[in-house]
């Protein structure tokens, strides 16, 4: 498979009693224990949950190491449908299947799954985080982490600090996706937004006054910023050439659908904020759990706030070296996770 990189570890797990069925990867090590949340996702296919896993890891050993964090790349997913296949003794399982690496991968909440699962698996293995009692519901962190992300990008890219009056198109108002429109507000700019829940987007007419686009036309907004907030491969060579904006910066996890759109992007002068670096800010928030006096909210998001000068300094490489922003953030990150000399 061609997202395998290099993995260290690909675990196959499963539990008869309560059906599950999931996939553990573990891509990289070599700073810490693998990191990265857990996604329950109806897949198609035992292979589209695999290539999803591959993916998903091999990110987030990426953004580790691009926050500076003392961890290595791992993901799970759960093949299910969230809101009718998921029990506690599903969870339960997921746990005990985590409990056998015996601390090699950390197990965090994401897409389909919440605190309230992390604190069963809890019940099973000491080896999570994200916990209530600790940093709780990642989402504001990561919604603060591509809110400055945006504003290194404006900085960047349209020579400008405020954001009053700003154009962005929001894909997505899931738990990320609604904080980020709430600061975004906040803050003077102007809102685009879509989702295939009717009731969000009508929501969001309502609380940030933003104009309400369907689902499939997001694309083609005229704005500044595009930013995706749902899920992944959402810039591919049918979406790429409909952009109508000068930035891409969102939450979604690999929006890239192949490496060679960045370079695309690139080319056509739209600035584009690696996801993996710009929606860090959940593992950075869930990485303060591990400090020796317990979770500190106030360091965690100062932590989440340099995500704006990581990208500033991503841009600036980029353009010393005249290649894609999404290379040069690569670039940086192996540098901090791979022994010299080692490709």
């Amino acid at each position: 498979m061609r997202d395998f990189d290099g993995h260290e570890q690909i675990i196959f797990a499963s539990d008869p009693e309560t059906g599950l069925r999931a996939i553990i990867a573990i891509h990289d090590t070599s700073r810490g224990p693998a990191l990265g949340g857990c996604r329950m996702w109806d897949y198609a296919s035992e292979d589209l949950a695999v290539e999803d896993a591959l993916r998903l890891s091999r990110g987030m050993t990426y953004k580790n190491a691009l926050a500076d964090l003392p961890f290595g790349g791992g993901k799970s997913v759960i093949i299910g449908n969230a809101r009718t296949a998921k029990t506690p003794g599903l969870m339960a399982a997921m746990g005990r299947a985590v409990d056998r690496l015996a601390g090699r991968y950390i197990i965090a909440e994401d897409v389909g799954t919440s605190v309230d699962d992390m604190a069963v698996i809890r019940g099973v293995t000491r080896h999570v985080a994200g916990l209530r009692d600790g940093s709780g519901d990642p989402s504001p962190a990561t919604a603060r982490g591509v809110f400055v992300g945006i504003k290194a990008a404006v900085q960047h890219r349209l020579r400008r600090n405020s954001l009053d009056g700003l154009r962005v198109s929001v894909q997505g108002l899931g738990h990320v996706g609604w904080e980020l429109c709430r600061q975004l507000a906040a803050e003077g700019a102007r809102l685009s937004v879509s989702d295939i829940r009717t009731e969000a987007v009508e929501r969001a007419v309502v609380s940030f006054g933003a104009t309400p686009v369907e689902a499939e036309r997001i694309f083609d907004v005229d704005a500044d910023v595009f930013a995706p907030c749902a899920l992944g491969a959402v810039i591919d060579d049918g979406t790429l050439p409909r952009l109508r904006a000068a930035i891409v910066a969102g939450s979604a996890n690999n929006q890239l659908a192949e490496a060679r759109h960045g370079a695309e992007l690139a080319r056509r002068g739209i600035l584009y904020a690696p996801d993996f670096v710009i929606n860090g800010g959940g593992v950075i928030n869930i990485s303060h759990e591990a400090g020796a006096n317990g979770y500190d909210r106030a360091a965690a998001f100062a932590h989440v706030d340099r995500i704006h000068d990581i990208l500033l300094d991503i841009f600036k490489r980029a353009d010393a070296e005249g290649v894609p922003t999404n290379l040069a953030a690569d670039r940086i990150a192996e540098e901090r996770f791979r022994p010299s000399g080692i490709s």
